[in-house]
């Protein structure tokens, strides 16, 4: 972040030393209505005040960038569909549970899912920032002033309006490290290990953004002969950004606070992990039973799959307490023809198809 209003805002978040509750999230803004930026009014404290999940820090930014806040919501809604998409078959899902906290419980504890959803939900932050910025839907940035990559051909444009994601880099560090900067624990403590944690799976879904940004280019000339292209910097789509994620879930590195304060490998046999790299600190449930102190919602009633040997296998998914099988219609179109010009007829095709549920 760069410029006055970027500087004050770092200014206040410095003021901001006392712990923080984590019963709220900021990622509630994605569970409810937030009033588009043209509906605020400049100074208008109250609107952030409602807010439900942000902390002292993030109420300040808020205060000062109320027109980032609706595109704040429409980033973690994206992270919380992307992660439900990432972990569709798997024992914990990233079900949310209810307007406030989002995940509930489970997120109390440092595992591998919880890393994940820190660095998904910053991803999303970093997506919808960076775009809203191209889209000149905020007044404090616009599109990329990336520098023109050195292998791009000299005689290609490099222009055009590209996603911002240097600026939605930037403000998303800033806002959603804000609620663990701002927390003063006692150095070694667990409570120091999981901030540390937390800031560590920011930074990895902020930078997984940043690395899958690609150049896009656009030919110009008669009759599509492409004798001039213009080119610009454009976001990855964020299905890509899921997938490395997960990638970085499936190689997450167990930590453990030092008496230093700092995050030390548990097996010092493998490599330190880079800042794009996710980490944990708790060993995760099984998930298979509802545990209310946990907040797992355990696996009855989830659909399985018989013939998977996978996660998502009755076996696997249901922790060996068995399946019911039921059947279920389902209706599809189906024989579907193109009629010149120029729409698609299709039939409805009913189907009675075998499913399984875990006890």
């Amino acid at each position: 972040m760069s410029g006055p209003r970027l500087a004050l805002a770092a200014a206040l978040l410095c003021s901001c030393t006392s712990p923080v509750a984590d019963a709220n999230s900021w990622w509630s803004l994605a569970m409810n209505p937030i009033q588009r930026p043209e509906m605020y009014i400049i100074g208008a404290q109250p609107v952030c005040s409602q807010l439900p999940g942000l902390s002292p820090g993030q109420r300040k930014l808020c205060q000062l960038y109320q027109e980032h806040m609706v595109f704040i919501g429409e980033g973690a809604r994206s992270a919380i569909k992307e992660c439900q998409y990432q972990f569709r078959q798997r024992r914990w899902n990233c079900s949310t549970v209810d307007n406030t906290s989002v995940f509930g419980r489970v997120m109390k504890i440092g595992s591998r899912e919880t890393a994940f959803t820190y660095a998904v939900s910053a991803a999303g932050v970093v997506n919808a920032i960076s775009r809203a910025c191209r889209e000149g839907e905020l007044s404090s940035c616009g599109c990329s002033r990336a520098a023109r990559p050195k292998d791009l051909p000299r005689d290609w444009l490099w222009g055009g309006c590209g996603d911002n994601v240097e600026y939605g880099y930037r403000f998303a560090k800033e806002f959603v490290d804000a609620k663990e900067r701002e927390k003063n624990y006692a150095r070694g403590s667990e409570e120091q290990a999981r901030m540390l944690m937390n800031l560590q799976n920011n930074e990895a879904g902020r930078r997984a953004v940043y690395k899958l940004a690609d150049v896009a280019c656009k030919c110009h000339g008669v009759s599509g002969s492409c004798s001039l292209k213009t080119c610009w910097l454009q976001l990855a789509d964020f299905r890509k950004v899921g997938d490395l994620l997960k990638e970085k879930y499936d190689s997450a590195a167990a930590m453990r606070i030092s008496r230093k304060g700092k995050l030390e490998l548990v097996n010092s046999r493998f490599n330190m992990p880079t800042q794009e790299d996710l980490v944990y600190v708790d060993p995760s449930p099984d998930y298979c039973l509802r545990n209310e102190t946990t907040g797992s919602l355990g696996t009855q009633g989830r659909l399985c799959n018989k013939t998977s040997e996978g996660m998502d296998g009755c076996e696997l998914m249901c922790c060996g307490r068995g399946y019911d099988q039921f059947k279920s219609v389902q209706v599809e179109r189906c024989h579907c023809k193109f009629h010149w010009c120029c729409y698609v007829k299709c039939k409805k095709c009913t189907e009675i198809v075998d499913q399984y549920v875990c006890k």
